[in-house]
């Protein structure tokens, strides 16, 4: 089993490489969404909007599985599942830190009023496949 300090997954998870975050719906069925994700100081974490459906997921449930595919090779991956906390404190910031990295600036789509929420993943198992 890999960790989150191993160099080729800090490799995946620091380049701008998109994710999917999966979690479950109120009657079973899974979710699963593209997202942009962020390794600072050794946290792994995910960005979004109050209001939406994964993030209401992980109200209900905060059990989730990440999966972060080399765009280049897409048979090296990594998958990180555990649980998240989630809080508002720092949720602009945080999607401001994340549009700095995939886009080149600040969240162009913040609308007003909008509340970001940022989800600090707590690794069950991280898994890195490299082939």
């Amino acid at each position: 089993m890999s960790a989150l300090t191993d160099p080729d997954v800090q490799t995946l998870l620091n380049a701008p490489n998109y994710a999917v975050v999966s979690t479950q719906n109120g009657d079973g069925s899974i979710l699963s969404t593209v997202v942009w994700v962020g390794l600072d100081e050794g946290k792994l974490f995910v960005n979004s909007a109050l209001g939406r459906r994964w993030p209401a997921n992980l109200d209900n449930d905060p059990h989730a599985t990440l999966v972060v595919m080399n765009p280049d090779n897409p048979q090296n991956f990594l998958e990180v599942r555990g649980t998240v906390t989630g809080s508002t404190e720092h949720g602009t910031d945080d999607i401001n830190w994340l549009s700095n990295k995939y886009i080149g600036q600040d969240y162009p789509w913040l609308q007003p009023g909008e509340q970001r929420v940022t989800f600090v993943f707590e690794p069950s198992r991280v898994r890195l496949v490299n082939q």
